[in-house]
């Protein structure tokens, strides 16, 4: 059993280790890529920068330097794909781990995509207005105006969707910060993940168990149950619904009262009236005269009209007829049907 157990474990840990070793891997393939193509790029620090400060009549070229021509559309149009990408790529492993940290707890698809789409957007609108007040000012506009609201199941999706932010500002302003952020959030995460970090003790599981417990039992009281059903429950439900909901319910309580307390000698007495209280008060005075001993076995309400239901012991010289003979003068005009069951 032990053996067994291990190799489970191990067979649940293989999925994750793989991820990690993916994740791993593709850092080192995309800072070597990077690397070659952060030389072939005009740049002063970032994407261009010196080429957009000329464009967008930003800081002038530093002494020493001849300014450099404006970008055209196809040169700016490169520098913001450029900066996209990356944006992309430097997202595409924090999708990973959160997928991988988040698996037991489960994850919103939506989120998922939106760690990989938002760095993507916020690169090219830094890109967009980094050196144009106008642009700035008009892109706060139209924020204001359009307001995005989504609820998130954890605080920690809240982070997440931050570094997104983060790596798309530092994808348009200086990549080597953007690859450091993505891969430093990534380590310290996973770190967190294998060590269970922030989890209760042991000796404490057992004071944590017994309050979940205590709190479940005064859950379970019977008021406070059929509370909480009726508000989540049976308040959008239609008549016809709830006729159903009450006759399984009746069906249930008989047989569960059955199987709890009636004897095989006992037989069951099921009266159906629109005046429950009047059938009792009519009815029971006058049992003694054909059983031995009898117990209220429930009342309920089916299909509209009250049932009243009676566990008896019938005497010797008695019949199932007397006893529903009986049953039909007491009650006269308050008893809608009268029948016996075993």
């Amino acid at each position: 059993m032990q053996s067994s157990g291990v190799k489970s474990a191990r067979e649940h840990a293989q999925p994750a280790t793989r991820i990690v070793i993916r994740v791993v891997a593709y850092y080192a393939l995309l800072t070597m890529a990077g690397s070659v193509a952060w030389h072939l790029l005009p740049h002063g620090g970032a994407i261009a920068p010196t080429s957009l400060d000329a464009l967008f009549g930003g800081a002038p070229a530093p002494s020493g330097r001849a300014p450099l021509a404006p970008l055209d559309e196809a040169g700016l149009a490169l520098t913001v794909s450029v900066a996209m990408l990356a944006a992309i790529l430097l997202a595409l492993p924090v999708a990973w781990i959160y997928r991988l940290t988040r698996a037991k707890r489960g994850y919103q698809q939506s989120v998922v995509q939106l760690l990989v789409v938002l760095p993507m957007v916020v690169a090219g609108i830094v890109l967009l207005v980094k050196y144009s007040l106008a642009l700035a000012f008009s892109l706060a506009g139209i924020v204001a105006a359009v307001r995005f609201r989504n609820t998130l199941d954890d605080s920690k999706d809240a982070v997440y969707v931050f570094l997104a932010t983060a790596i798309g500002l530092a994808s348009a302003v200086n990549l080597p910060v953007a690859l450091v952020i993505s891969t430093a959030f990534n380590a310290l995460v996973l770190l967190l993940w294998y060590t269970d970090f922030g989890s209760a003790p042991v000796e404490l599981d057992g004071r944590i168990a017994a309050r979940r417990l205590a709190r479940a039992r005064s859950l379970a009281r019977t008021g406070t149950f059929v509370a909480r059903i009726d508000d989540e429950v049976l308040r959008d439900m239609t008549r016809d619904q709830l006729e159903g909901v009450a006759e399984r319910a009746w069906r249930r309580a008989s047989s569960t009262d059955g199987d709890d307390g009636a004897s095989p000698s006992e037989i069951r007495l099921r009266l159906t009236t629109r005046d429950g209280d009047g059938v009792r008060l009519a009815l029971e005075p006058r049992l003694t005269e054909h059983t031995k001993h009898w117990r209220l076995g429930g009342v309920g309400t089916k299909n509209g009209v009250e049932v009243v239901e009676y566990l008896v012991q019938l005497r010797k010289k008695s019949s199932l007829e007397d006893l529903l003979a009986l049953s039909r003068a007491a009650c006269a005009d308050r008893l809608l049907d009268a029948e016996v069951a075993g």
